[in-house]
């Protein structure tokens, strides 16, 4: 074995996929903030508002969402407390389906990701809808349990893992950008973690709202 590799869940992780700063960990830890909601399927929706194509809001219930197209990716997770998860298999929804289904005004360049209890956190459509980011339902090979985010979540496995929304409740699609939940509270407006963006004190012009 090479001595820049090591074995995780039955694959070689060469070091170079492991952000600055970051460590593989025993275990799979499970991170988030406040209590675990229940999953309530006759009341649970997704909604698609702000700045729509048509400026009407789009609603999907939890059997319309169940029946959108899935595709699977394989991807790490860097949480920002140095964490990495290696080669997780999600399966779930293309945000790029969401967006063809209920399309956004063509000035649209930021979304909010909105989840249970008012969480979010901030975007940017490339972001959104970069190929690895995923609305997922399943993770290798089985539905979400509930502490990591069943019956669904946001992954942005090239971005620190706050970004990767829990109990994902709707989209707010944003003409001007605007900080989610943990971004308001110092956190890094982009969470790159190849550039170890933590906090907001890193941020460089442009990198945040006015």
């Amino acid at each position: 074995m090479a001595q820049d590799a090591r074995p995780v869940r039955g694959v070689i992780v060469e070091e170079s996929r492991l952000p600055p700063g970051q460590y593989v960990p025993r275990g799979r830890p499970v991170i988030h903030y406040g209590r675990v909601p229940t999953f309530k399927p006759g009341s649970w929706d997704f909604r698609v508002f702000g700045a729509t194509a048509t400026g009407e809001e789009h609603r999907y219930t939890w059997e319309e969402f169940e029946r959108l197209p899935r595709t699977t990716r394989l991807a790490d997770f860097h949480c920002v407390t140095k964490f990495s998860l290696m080669a997780n298999e999600w399966r779930g929804v293309a945000p790029t389906t969401i967006i063809g289904a209920s399309p956004p005004d063509p000035g649209v360049r930021h979304v909010m990701i909105w989840a249970e209890y008012g969480y979010s956190a901030n975007l940017r459509m490339s972001d959104f809808t970069a190929p690895d980011t995923l609305f997922a339902m399943e993770l290798d090979e089985k539905p979400l349990s509930p502490d990591r985010g069943y019956p669904l979540r946001l992954v942005v496995p090239h971005l620190y893992a706050w970004k990767s929304v829990k109990w994902v409740r709707g989209i707010e699609y944003l003409l001007e950008d605007r900080r989610g939940f943990w971004e308001e509270r110092g956190y890094h407006n982009v969470a790159d973690p190849w550039r170890e963006q933590r906090y907001s004190y890193q941020e460089e012009p442009g990198e945040g709202p006015p």
